[in-house]
């Protein structure tokens, strides 16, 4: 008679195991996910390559250009040495200016950060035109003009530099009706502004503006007025004793420039007068 045992048989069942197919795999999301990255930076970069100028491309080159003896411009930076470096070519780089030499050409200066005029230039133009603000308003004594003078000045600035700003209202213009006549408005606000220009030693610009014609001409004698409005401006800015030689150059833009909305309207009829930014002239 044979010993029964109590012991469970063994039962071993294999499972064959085969790789996943071709969409089942994680690899595939890794490349998939690195050409996104790379696309969406592709498209970064055309989009700031379309959204800036050639002066704002060339102050970030700058920025990242490495500050070492190899290299002869400035990194730009703003940090303990404000964009030198102790490598500087006789101290000549600075912040943004993109050249190791005294002399250089336009396309070889960079701009700052901002691919614009520099920080300085800036500063410049806003600590001028608080300058003449407060001469307009009479903060530092008695004021240089008249309430009824003030409604027609304006000041800005602009990358040029500070423009004063002499424009017609309604009932009180600069000339006479379609002439380069001066009225005696003009007369009392050139007077202003030639006493303004004491102030500061800045080269100058005069430009003037005039409204469009309601009927088109073939001739248009817009051009012929805005140009004889600029040169009188001069002239008489040289009369109340502006010196001839801080003058830079003076335009005419005819109704090119529009002041307001309406192209016909008075307002655009105006006398510029630029007081420019160191080194613009």
């Amino acid at each position: 008679m044979s010993a029964q045992s109590n012991a469970a048989p063994i039962i071993i069942k294999r499972k064959k195991v085969t790789g996943g197919d071709g969409h089942h795999g994680g690899a595939w999301k890794v490349a998939y996910a690195d050409f996104v990255t790379a696309m969406m930076a592709f498209f970064l970069l055309m989009w700031l390559l379309n959204a800036t100028t050639e002066k704002q491309r060339k102050g970030l080159a700058d920025y990242f250009s490495p500050t070492i003896p190899i290299s002869r411009v400035s990194g730009g930076g703003n940090g303990d040495f404000g964009g030198e470096n102790v490598f500087a070519e006789d101290t000549l780089p600075k912040d943004g200016t993109g050249a190791a030499r005294e002399h250089v050409t336009e396309s070889q200066v960079a701009r700052g950060e901002t691919g614009l005029a520099s920080e300085g230039a800036q500063a410049e133009s806003e600590a001028l035109k608080r300058t003449i603000d407060e001469a307009l308003k009479g903060l530092t004594g008695e004021s240089l003009v008249s309430l009824d003078l003030k409604r027609h000045i304006v000041t800005r600035v602009t990358d040029e530099g500070l423009v004063i700003e002499l424009f017609d209202l309604d009932g009180a213009t600069l000339f006479e009706r379609q002439s380069d006549v001066p009225t005696a408005l003009l007369e009392a606000l050139t007077e202003v502004v030639a006493s303004l220009s004491g102030i500061v030693v800045n080269p100058m610009a005069v430009a003037a503006h005039t409204r469009a014609e309601a009927v088109p001409f073939k001739d248009n004698p817009v051009w012929n007025l805005s140009t004889a409005r600029a040169q009188q401006g001069r002239l008489m800015l040289e009369q109340f004793g502006v010196e001839t030689l801080r003058f830079r150059r003076v335009t005419g833009h005819a109704d090119r420039s529009a002041a307001v909305r309406d192209p016909m309207a008075l307002r655009n009829n105006r006398l510029e007068v630029i007081f420019l930014r160191t080194g613009r002239e």
